[in-house]
């Protein structure tokens, strides 16, 4: 993780040598291992580089670097897979090998293609005068752009920052593909930005050119006049890093299948019926297998203490876990915290990062599904007046108003992964979060870095996420509880999963109005979306702690897997929540072992904390939110 930024100038009138202080602010929050800055000149442009390094793998490499040929190279992310890195090399400078041996564009698109994980990046090629810049094809890191009016300047920068009473400038550079500027040709006498777009494609996908067109005017549309966006000139292409959805639908004889399960009850045994089917037992083992493969990449590139063995790591009790973990107790959280125990060194704690938000009853919340209690063999948890299971008890705290839903699951969920390996230290972390905590720090920090967007959900989920990434709370032994704060660097989310499993409640609307086609089209939309809705956001709001959030669940060999499966091997909504809705990742929790964790229904993060309409009660989702506009 890195705080990436260029500032370019085409007047000399504006010429600087430094950035604005908040600016700044914000990148070193970001990369707390490293700071430095490079100026670099044209005969019509000067270009303020500033980098900010998390140090997480190789050798630590100060950014910006520059080669003996003026080339200048940003970079935030990491090369998990498709270009070999050593595990003592840093992926920065060897990205930057690559591309400083470039000899035309075409070489430089083939780097970006070949490789898998989350970045964004800055690069300045000096024989050319040319500034590439881009974001994954997800968009798993974040990348702004902020171009002056009179066309005299622009900036691009992982955060932004704001000026009270100026409505924000900054935008989210598109997930499109990658961008390209001629830094010679922009001049401040023509007034005139040209970017040029190099954009995402797969192999043998029909219509290119009119999914190009499509995307320049929609890109342009939200740019300032003087900035233009083109095709580039030679027509050249990144290779899209996943296979297409398989939009397939199933034939008409199968569709009384699909419907007869539904008479099963929506127990775990209803689960276990399915996996009764050698085909679709084979499946779940071969998701198990790719989703293991990509929790494991992303826990190992981490510095560790390898002269300790693994008896001498079992009698450090004050050892520092390296990852954590988003936690509600959920079945995406439990599954990646299930895999993570697989790769982690025993003697190595976990963090269970559990968050919630001051309730305005101030009482217990019941059980988030009552309906359960009529169902035979069911696996409720419960809530914490009727609980006779420790994990769903406050006993330990003494906060009640802050035993949200996510709590009670959450405490579930740390007694199942103490069941599956008792050896491991699991520390989860209660994090409680008061209204007055939460409207000084958003008014103060975590607007700026929501910003920009602004809806009522960007503020709920950004303000949950940043709380919780933080890391500050309490954790509960068997004899106190004590203040805790989550040093580890990296934090592990499940995002990803609902948007490619059916997780929301709008999936099974679509499936009731439009069958297994519209379903699909939904879920092919949701994964489109996922850059500018979710993640860019959230790569800043995690950030800002100086930690780096992985999405497992968006590596690229899980999302073509999942995208190869035909719809109904991934989900059945036909069957009750908690059961049909990602239906294989429940198969694949109870084939690792989980219990309630894999029956509990969808509950998004900014309900199961307690966070929404915790202050108004009267707001949409999708409404502005006035309280992430700055203040002072």
């Amino acid at each position: 993780m890195c705080g990436i930024c260029c500032s370019v100038n085409f007047s000399e009138e504006h010429f600087s040598k430094d950035l604005k202080e908040d600016l700044l602010y914000n990148l070193k929050q970001r990369g707390p291992s490293s700071s430095k800055q490079l100026l670099k000149s044209g005969v019509n442009y000067q270009c303020l580089f500033s980098g900010h390094v998390l140090h997480l793998r190789g050798i630590l490499t100060p950014q910006p670097v520059e080669d003996e040929r003026g080339n200048v190279f940003l970079w935030n992310g990491e090369v998990f897979n498709g270009i070999k890195v050593e595990t003592k090399e840093n992926d920065t400078q060897i990205m930057f090998d690559y591309l400083s041996s470039c000899k035309n564009e075409s070489d430089i698109l083939s780097v970006f293609s070949e490789v898998q994980g989350p970045w964004s990046f800055i690069y300045y090629q000096a024989s050319t005068h040319y500034l590439w810049f881009g974001r994954d094809f997800f968009g798993r890191r974040s990348l702004l752009w902020h171009f002056n009016n009179l066309g005299k300047s622009f900036c691009l920068s992982s955060v932004g920052n704001q000026t009270s009473g100026v409505a924000n400038q900054w935008q989210e550079v598109p997930a499109s593909g990658i961008f390209r500027i001629d830094l010679k040709s922009s001049t401040a006498v023509s007034k005139c930005v040209v970017l040029k777009l190099y954009p995402w494609k797969y192999i043998s996908r029909e219509n290119v050119t009119k999914e190009c067109v499509n995307s320049l005017t929609k890109i342009s549309a939200d740019l300032p006049k003087i900035v233009s966006v083109e095709a580039n000139e030679a027509k050249l292409y990144l290779e899209e890093p996943i296979v297409p959805l398989n939009m397939k639908l199933p034939p008409a004889s199968f569709e009384a299948h699909y419907t007869d399960i539904s008479r099963v009850p929506a127990t775990k045994e209803t689960l276990q019926v399915c996996l009764t089917d050698s085909h679709m037992k084979e499946v779940v083992q071969q998701f198990i297998d790719v989703l293991s493969t990509a929790v494991k990449t992303r826990v190992l590139y981490l510095p560790r203490d390898e002269s300790l063995t693994p008896n001498d790591a079992l009698k450090t009790c004050d050892k520092r876990a390296n990852v954590a973990i988003l936690f509600s107790g959920g079945i995406d959280s439990m599954v990646i915290a299930t895999l993570a125990d697989r790769h982690i060194p025993v003697g190595e704690p976990i963090d269970l990062l559990n968050v919630a938000f001051m309730s305005k009853e101030k009482t217990v919340p019941t059980s988030f599904n009552q309906n359960k209690s009529k169902q035979k063999n069911h696996c409720e948890i419960p809530s914490e007046e009727s609980s006779k299971n420790p994990a769903a008890t406050v006993v330990d705290n003494p906060n009640k108003e802050f035993n949200v839903p996510d709590r009670i699951t959450g405490r579930a969920g740390l007694k199942e992964l103490q069941a599956i390996n008792p050896s491991r230290i699991w520390n989860f972390v209660e994090i409680n979060v008061s209204v007055e905590e939460l409207q000084k720090l958003r008014r103060t920090r975590i607007c700026q870095l929501i910003q920009p967007l602004d809806t009522v959900l960007d503020d709920s989920i950004g303000c949950a996420v940043w709380f919780a990434s933080r890391g500050i709370g309490c954790v509960a032994t068997q004899d106190e509880v004590k203040s805790y704060q989550s040093n580890a660097k990296v934090v592990l989310t499940g995002i990803g999963a609902d948007e490619q499993l059916a997780g929301y409640s709008r999936h099974r609307a679509r499936f009731q109005t439009h069958g297994l086609e519209g379903l699909n089209k939904e879920i092919e939309m949701e994964l489109g979306r996922i850059s500018s809705r979710n993640l860019g956001r959230d790569d800043r709001v995690i950030g800002d702690h100086g930690k780096e959030g992985r999405f497992p669940f968006l590596d690229e060999n899980v999302v073509s897997f999942l995208n190869s499966l035909p719809i109904w091997e991934k989900v059945n909504l036909t069957l009750p929540r908690g059961i049909g809705d990602k239906l294989l990742l429940r198969l694949a929790a109870v084939e690792l072992g989980l219990t309630c964790s894999a029956l509990l229904p969808k509950r998004a993060m900014q309900f199961g904390s307690r966070i929404a309409k915790m202050e108004k009660n009267n707001e949409k989702a999708s409404d502005k939110c006035g309280r992430l506009q700055v203040i002072s």
